[in-house]
């Protein structure tokens, strides 16, 4: 008989699985910290939209489109932007809402993730 086999060696090592575990961990992670900032965006895009239907057919002011804003913001606690930081500029069409922003979620120790969102809303006169 051999007493001097080799065996192959199956499977990963502790070093290994802790390694995508830590991988898994960050992305993990990641994700928690950047979910908050896409949610927040979603009711912003979701307040210009149902303000642009709302108004459609009007002729409203940049102050009363305003108001409308803060107003449905103070519902939805819509933090990162604010209502004064929302372009509001006459077209052919309309008034054209333009909420441009960066979003800023912290990661670890100084690290940030910076998120940039651009959405255009225009109300109809017609």
């Amino acid at each position: 008989m051999q007493s001097g086999l080799k065996h192959k060696q199956r499977g990963a090592t502790f070093l290994g699985m802790l390694t995508i575990g830590a991988i898994l961990a960050l992305g993990l992670y990641a994700g928690i910290r950047l979910v908050p900032l896409y949610l927040d965006n979603m009711a912003v895009i979701r307040s210009l939209n149902d303000i642009a239907k709302n108004m459609q057919g009007t002729t409203p002011t940049p102050m009363a489109i305003r108001k409308a804003l803060e107003a449905r913001w103070t519902v939805d606690y819509i933090s990162s932007v604010s209502v004064n930081d929302i372009e509001i500029t006459p077209t052919k069409a309309g008034m054209e809402m333009r909420a441009a922003y960066d979003g800023r979620a912290p990661f670890i120790a100084n690290i940030f993730f910076v998120v940039e969102f651009d959405k255009a809303v225009v109300i109809e006169n017609r």
